[in-house]
């Protein structure tokens, strides 16, 4: 049931925009990343190979379509498994250094480049590092801000998945 309300409390809140603040330096540009048209794109400073849409979405026309989705840490992991996107079957769960990379300091709500990933929502998206010795939670970025944190293992977080370049 609450989790019933909190889709409907999201499907009733007004979109905000996403802030950009112009005096600090656009540290994820557009031509930082190869998009290969296939929903995929390749991002040159760390040679990784990311979805452009969050698990749930569907790329189609340039843009992702659908509604993310929510999952615990392990359907995360098994969505990344069974992910077959631009025909390439090594998907996985980002550390958190590398999901960490995508977060564009100088915007937030949500804290991404929006070209290239699109439809990203200003939230919590699971990362595969464990936190600590706590073997139970692990690490998180928080999309709205840009901010580092950790996560009980069974809560539900979005999903972007990572593979090596080409």
């Amino acid at each position: 049931m609450k989790n019933f309300f909190y889709i409907l409390l999201m499907l009733t809140m007004p979109v905000a925009a996403q802030t950009i603040q112009t005096n600090i330096e656009h540290s994820v540009p557009d031509n930082r990343y190869v998009v290969h048209n296939d929903g995929t794109v390749t991002d040159t400073a760390t040679g990784l190979m990311w979805k452009q849409c969050s698990e749930g979405q569907i790329w189609n026309d340039g843009t992702c379509n659908g509604t993310a989705t929510t999952h615990n840490f392990e359907t995360a992991h098994a969505l990344a498994s069974e992910a077959n996107d631009g025909d390439y079957y090594d998907w996985r769960l980002p550390n958190v250094k590398e999901l960490a990379s995508l977060v564009a300091e100088n915007r937030n709500d949500p804290a991404i480049n929006l070209t290239i990933f699109p439809d990203t929502f200003s939230s919590y998206f699971w990362s595969s590092s464990p936190y600590g010795n706590d073997g139970a939670s692990s690490w998180i970025v928080d999309f709205y801000g840009g901010v580092d944190g950790n996560d009980s293992r069974t809560n539900a977080n979005y999903v972007r998945l990572v593979r090596a370049g080409e």
